[in-house]
């Protein structure tokens, strides 16, 4: 994609907008759209947040047409959304709320907040609902937490090492069957059952064709190569049958610092599932790529699957964000637009160890979709051309 720099801000370029017209009747004010289809300048299009012009009764109190000017919204959503949670997680649940997860800074924790808008999850009370262990198993290094709802219970997928062997990292679920996550009573149902015990993490759950499957990240035996593998489960915490290889850091892109693939975030859209998943040292050379399949292939099949050979979302200098990835996918509180949700420092430069830097705010903003169906997440934390967007709505108005 083209880039345009004005002002210090970094701007995706709208080039086309698809503004519907808008009918109502003799004195009554009618509700605009809230968001409008846009295409950008490399062809991608997605909805984009409005506002409108006022429009007083007295506009639409005898028929004729009349034309609203609008402007188009860049910045939505708090930016960052909420600091120093990295691996952030967003479910929208049935009842309203949308709940976040990420991972504690101190690793100790499990924490869960909701709110009814994504603008007011920053303010929302947080609530630990688990603690890490005294000793053995999961009683260090607690990560990238998960919250799923399954067959009507909540279900927290996470990764745990052991104080002995803090590297010892293996994944976990929590179960609960209240009706609110928050002050309900977590249950541990035990480590997942993957067939070989060695450095594991990241896992994620999702269901397609009345299938319920697992994708997580693994090391095979003293490998220093972290993988994605895929399997279907017999519950939400049981593997069953085989686990097939998805993807290994193949590209010069995904073994910067490390030989790493993790971090597998799935959604269906398009006819197709893609698997969004992160790739080398958890500094600014972090970045996402992209897995995709047909929705009916076979997805244990690893000739279903194709892999983006470049990286979809990376670093921007211009947005001062530094290795957007381990994201999750959420939707827009109208259900118009689907949402990324990433973590990203604000600068380049960590002294000691990445992972102890613990400035990955996590952040959200639009997915927009190429011509081919598959998703584009633009440049982390983009601004569109909005002072050169001509925005304007027709409304008719009969008798």
């Amino acid at each position: 994609m083209k880039e345009t720099k004005t002002k210090g801000k970094y701007f995706m370029k709208i080039v086309n907008i698809s503004v519907p017209v808008v009918h109502t009747t003799i004195g009554k004010i009618p509700k605009l759209p809230g968001a409008v289809e846009v295409e950008l300048e490399n062809g991608a299009r997605g909805n984009v947040k409005v506002e409108w012009g006022e429009l007083a009764k007295e506009q639409v109190s005898t028929p004729g047409e009349i034309e609203v000017t609008g402007k188009i919204i860049s910045r939505e959503y708090p930016d960052p959304l909420v600091e120093q949670r990295a691996d952030p997680y967003i479910l929208k649940h049935t009842d309203g709320y949308y709940y976040f997860t990420g991972s504690y800074p101190l690793y100790d924790r499990i924490i869960l907040r909701r709110a009814k808008t994504i603008s007011e999850l920053p303010a929302a009370e947080e609530v630990v609902i688990w603690e890490k262990h005294e000793s053995g198993i999961m009683s260090e290094h607690i990560w990238a937490p998960e919250l799923h709802y399954i067959n009507e219970k909540w279900y927290i997928y996470f990764a745990a090492g052991e104080r002995d062997d803090v590297w010892a990292i293996r994944p976990y679920v929590l179960e609960c069957g209240d009706e609110n996550p928050l002050t309900g009573k977590w249950v541990e149902k035990g480590q997942i059952n993957t067939n070989f015990q060695s450095f594991s993490l990241d896992a994620t759950t999702f269901e397609h064709n009345g299938i319920r499957y697992l994708i997580w990240a693994q090391k095979v035996d003293n490998d220093t190569i972290s993988n994605l593998y895929i399997a279907k489960m017999s519950n939400p915490w049981t593997i069953e049958g085989k686990q097939v290889l998805l993807s290994t850091p193949e590209y010069e892109w995904e073994y910067q610092g490390f030989y790493v693939n993790e971090g597998p975030a799935v959604i269906k859209r398009n006819g197709y599932i893609f698997v969004a998943y992160s790739a080398s040292a958890t500094d600014d050379r972090y970045a996402v790529g992209l897995l995709s399949a047909k929705e009916d292939s076979d997805l244990l099949n690893p000739a279903s699957w194709t892999k983006s050979k470049e990286p979809v979302f990376v670093t921007s200098k211009d947005t001062k964000q530094y290795g957007p990835g381990h994201n999750s996918f959420t939707v827009t509180e109208d259900g118009s637009s689907d949402l990324i949700v990433y973590h990203a420092r604000p600068y380049k430069e960590i002294v000691g160890n990445s992972l102890y830097d613990y400035n990955r705010h996590a952040r959200v903003q639009r997915i927009f979709w190429n011509s081919d169906g598959t998703p584009y997440f633009g440049i982390p934390g983009y601004y569109f051309n909005e002072s050169q967007v001509n925005l304007k709505i027709k409304i008719i108005v009969g008798s």
